[in-house]
């Protein structure tokens, strides 16, 4: 058996056993607001709920590993002490990945992950429309574990109210766990469908991908498209260029078929990881 000295460890390898080993993880999809009312929005997997009298969640937003760095999501909850945690089923798991982009602060991350926003009832931080449970909460305390790169930040939150969709929810009001469907974190870029099992979503671009405002609008306002492909197809530095070549793995003839085929053509190449082909599709 390998063992191991956490003082002897960088914090890159340190980091990547622990979330390899501390998993799979809930996420909570963090909607905060600044003093200035700029919304922010961002996963974190290292969550979970701590007490129910009172009703608290507790989320950490680390210090950035690379530059020792931190969140606005951190800076927001000591700023004004507010936060709303939505819960991430399997149908927005690509455009929650897409809202962990470090877009700059003025830049609204609801906007870029084509995610909606709804306004809370007790506190100023919005909640997202897709996500199935919403939990309006107030920063009770951030306690702050180091200063160095990945040090975490617990940020204590009272839920003062809950809002769940009807869709997931029996006869008898309780959550139907099944068709809550949610996601959970693993190590690196595993993910776990809690009905599924594994799948893996690449990270994120550090560049910024361009979002799915970004997006042309007859693909943005697809009828076909799913949230998670526009979230998979926002996830690019830049459009395609019109000298992008025909991929090989493409027989059908485009001029022949109609916006909804495309967009159904497209889509199908997407479910296979071959963007670049559901891209070609889409822009010709």
């Amino acid at each position: 058996m390998r063992t191991l000295d956490p003082n002897n460890c960088t914090t890159q390898e340190l980091q990547a056993i622990l979330s390899s080993a501390v998993a799979p993880r809930p996420i909570a999809l963090a909607s905060t607001i600044d003093a200035e009312g700029r919304p922010n929005l961002s996963p974190f997997s290292f969550y979970n709920i701590f007490s129910t009298n009172p009703p608290i969640l507790i989320f950490s937003p680390a210090r950035r590993v690379r530059d020792n760095s931190i969140k606005h999501t951190l800076e927001n909850a000591i700023e004004t002490k507010e936060v709303v945690i939505n819960v991430v089923s399997y149908n927005i798991v690509q455009q929650m990945s897409l809202s962990s982009t470090e877009y700059p602060r003025e830049v609204n991350e609801f906007t870029k992950a084509g995610l909606g926003m709804l306004p809370s009832d007790l506190v100023k931080p919005f909640r997202v429309k897709e996500s199935p449970i919403q939990m309006e909460c107030r920063v009770n305390e951030v306690v702050a574990l180091g200063k160095n790169h990945g040090a975490g930040n617990l940020v204590i939150c009272e839920v003062l109210k809950l809002h769940l969709s009807e869709s997931i929810l029996n006869s008898d009001q309780s959550i139907n766990q099944e068709q809550l469907d949610l996601v959970a974190r693993g190590g690196g870029s595993y993910y776990v469908r809690a009905n599924k099992g594994f799948f893996q979503i690449p990270k994120p671009l550090r560049t910024r991908g361009i979002g799915v405002d970004g997006l042309p609008h007859h693909i943005k306002s697809s009828t076909i498209l799913t949230g998670n492909d526009l979230g998979i197809l926002a996830n690019v530095e830049s459009l395609p260029t019109d000298s992008q070549k025909t991929p090989k793995t493409l027989a059908q003839n485009l001029d022949q078929l109609s916006i909804t085929q495309k967009h159904q053509l497209a889509q199908n190449h997407i479910e296979k990881g071959d963007i670049d082909t559901a891209w070609y599709i889409l822009l010709n």
